[in-house]
């Protein structure tokens, strides 16, 4: 998938290793920044994440894992859980409207 409009998007997944812990708090966060957009945000361990995901969000660390689990979804990968670029683009391109690469 080459990417998806911001108003095509329903639902993002954190995913991480186990689905526990960091994708937590950063599934919260983006939650709460994302609040008003009518963007559902949930957790999941990488290897479990659902049909209806329009956007994956996961450490570079399991970006290939993610990718074999939900091909054809857009992936945005980050490095740091907290204040991470790909993670603040992805939010400020919600609110604002564009495109989201994969």
């Amino acid at each position: 998938m080459a990417g998806i409009e911001s108003q095509d998007i329903h639902k993002i997944i954190v995913a991480c290793d186990a689905g526990m812990g960091s994708s937590v708090m950063l599934a919260s966060q983006l939650r709460k920044q994302l609040r008003d957009s009518g963007v559902t945000v949930e957790h999941t361990p990488v290897n479990s994440i659902p049909d209806d995901a329009d956007v994956v969000v996961c450490h570079t660390g399991l970006a290939a894992r993610a990718r074999a689990a939900a091909p054809g979804k857009v992936l945005v990968s980050f490095q740091i859980f907290l204040g991470d670029p790909a993670v603040t683009k992805l939010v400020n391109t919600i609110r604002n409207g564009g495109v989201v690469d994969a």
